[in-house]
């Protein structure tokens, strides 16, 4: 059991680290496009926070895909054969409704469109709750940790699919022999003796 806690916290940290680089870089285009970062330019999409968040983030989603792919789920191999970026970006879009909510909440029902009350609502309330969100979905849904013998014996009780075991005794350094999945498909059914 510690061992788990110990893989869950190290995804976690690494998680965070590499979320944090793409909530910097996209908290930087975020008020550069919004409120054009005292440059003395007209902000790109002044009107338009929806937009200029939306932008901002999907910079900082591709940030987040190569972070987690090669740094953080390393350990994971990919389910899918496009390396999960499908589902990866279905749950960022997702996500990325609750900080545009908090970001709503905050123009449209509470009256604030300030540069400080944007980025409270939007870059730390509503990115917190999509982070958590983001990090539980990543890791049961797009880099699931690959079920092997070994940790079977100690959580008999896991689920698994059968498909699963088959491709790691041909391909994973562990082999699944007779006894745990029954007689190969290929051998003739067992004779009775008369």
């Amino acid at each position: 059991m510690a061992g788990r806690w110990h893989r869950i916290f190290t995804e976690a940290y690494r998680f965070l680290a590499v979320g944090g680089l793409a909530t910097l870089v996209a908290l930087v285009i975020f008020n550069f496009l919004l409120h054009g970062l005292r440059t003395g330019w007209e902000a790109p999409l002044s009107g338009n926070p929806y937009l200029a968040f939306v932008i901002a983030n999907v910079v900082g989603m591709t940030i987040s895909y190569r972070g987690s792919r090669t740094w953080v789920f390393r350990d994971r191999p990919p389910r899918t054969a496009d390396g999960g970026r499908l589902m990866f970006i279905a749950i960022n879009f997702v996500t990325m409704l609750i900080p545009i909510a908090c970001l709503g909440i905050s123009r449209n029902a509470l009256g604030l469109d300030d540069p400080y009350s944007d980025n409270v609502s939007a870059n730390v309330l509503g990115l917190f709750l999509g982070m958590v969100a983001r990090f539980y979905l990543f890791r049961t849904l797009v880099f699931r940790r690959p079920v092997h013998l070994a940790d079977l014996k100690q959580h008999p009780l896991q689920v698994f699919e059968l498909a699963d075991l088959d491709s790691r005794a041909v391909d994973g350094p562990l082999a699944v022999s007779e006894a745990t999945t029954g007689p190969s498909r290929r051998d003739p059914a067992p004779r009775r003796a008369p």
